[in-house]
């Protein structure tokens, strides 16, 4: 039988298909979904996962034994067995615990190719994780499963820093990835496994939508080696009606990334009716353009429906071809189009002379033309990191 959360998570991915009444039924149990698994629900004090939780970072204490976190933009202030948005941290006694740390739910090995990271070690192999929960909630969200879900909905065996670099290391990955779901929310085992990993010689990598404050990603820039950030849309409203966050605490911790040594790339997914209008694709790059420059790799990706949002088409690819058309004209110099297999906007070309200098087959690497950093025809630097 369906427990009652996969039931209303069921009813929520149907929601989309019943048009305007589908919306109000989808927002019903969002309510029901946030009441139970977060602010208001609370796991039992004994349970194993709390008992287990170690004290989180970037919090502090509040009146009547209140705690507000610190992690993200979002500011949750919990009471005493709560949790914030995201389900994973807990006020236990008037201290914050983290329910994810050593709890990773999906561990793969991946080319990094799929994150996409196309100008960091092109090639690699990347020792893939992610816990449970996000601070956002989007409606277009492609692993919700794992985003949108509460630690106590995964048992999962406990995997200490130390195991996950050496697993790493055994397996003969050369980068360890935080991907899936949203790293920011195990910001604290983030920290430690990429400690772990640096001792291995491995290097470490995220996958984020960058909502986070501005002491942690300090932190993170320190033990990191490059971070992609999912800029979903260039508009305060889409993220506020579509994800339930806000944007310009985003485009700081974009400014912050490339301030540091960290390697930046920038994702757009680009939804149909959503973030696909003229105004906004221009809006974004002119803000990447202005505010981080021409070399950092900006990709347009493909949206599939998903979760809450089957009711849209998949995105067109003319749609991706025009976002990476106005990029490129504005001087972007390295612009692609994502989760379209085979098409010429996934292979890297010298923004100098034309030439094609990575040619990529789905998520694989077919032929580099890059010689230590440049242009093996125009002997131009190539912006990135390539050994």
């Amino acid at each position: 039988m369906l427990s009652r959360r996969e039931f209303l998570m069921a009813m929520a991915k149907l929601a989309p298909v019943l048009g305007g009444s589908g919306l109000v039924l989808s927002g019903f149990i969002e309510d029901i979904l946030f009441h139970e698994s977060g602010l208001a629900h609370a796991l039992d004090p004994t349970d194993e996962l709390v008992q287990l939780a170690p004290r989180a970072r970037y919090w502090t204490s509040q009146a009547s034994g209140l705690v507000r976190c610190l992690l993200c933009p979002q500011g949750c202030v919990i009471p005493a067995g709560g949790r914030g948005r995201c389900r994973t941290r807990m006020n236990v006694g008037g201290e914050l615990r983290s329910l994810v740390y050593g709890q990773p739910v999906s561990i793969h090995v991946d080319p990094i190719e799929k994150k996409p990271f196309y100008h960091y070690l092109p090639g690699s192999e990347a020792y893939s994780l992610a816990t449970a929960g996000c601070p956002l909630q989007c409606k277009f969200c492609q692993n919700w499963q794992i985003s949108q879900a509460s630690p106590e909905d995964y048992r999962t065996p406990r995997r200490s820093p130390s195991w996950i670099a050496l697993s790493a290391a055994t397996r003969r990955a050369q980068v360890i990835a935080f991907t899936y779901g949203e790293p920011v929310i195990f910001a604290e085992y983030l920290l430690d496994i990429a400690r772990e990993a640096k001792k291995l010689g491995l290097r470490s990598t995220m996958v984020t939508c960058g909502f986070i404050n501005q002491a942690p990603l300090a932190d993170m820039c320190k033990v990191l080696n490059a971070i992609k950030v999912d800029l979903k849309g260039y508009d305060m409203s889409f993220y506020r009606n579509v994800c339930g966050a806000e944007l310009q605490p985003v485009l700081r911790s974009i400014r912050q990334i490339a301030r540091s040594r960290v390697h930046l790339e920038i994702v757009n997914l680009v939804v149909p009716t959503l973030n696909d209008s003229d105004k906004m694709l221009q809006g974004l790059i002119d803000w990447v353009l202005g505010e981080v420059g021409p070399d950092v790799p900006l990709h347009f990706s493909r949206f599939h429906p998903d979760y809450q949002m089957l009711n849209l088409p998949a995105t067109p690819v003319a749609t991706l071809e025009r976002a990476r058309a106005m990029a490129m004209s504005r001087g972007m110099r390295y612009v692609y189009v994502g989760n379209v297999p085979g098409h010429p906007g996934n292979h890297t070309y010298c923004p100098f002379c034309g030439k094609m200098l990575i040619r990529r087959t789905a998520y694989f690497v077919q032929d580099v033309k890059i010689k230590n950093g440049r242009c093996g025809y125009c002997g131009r630097k190539i912006a990135g990191v390539w050994v």
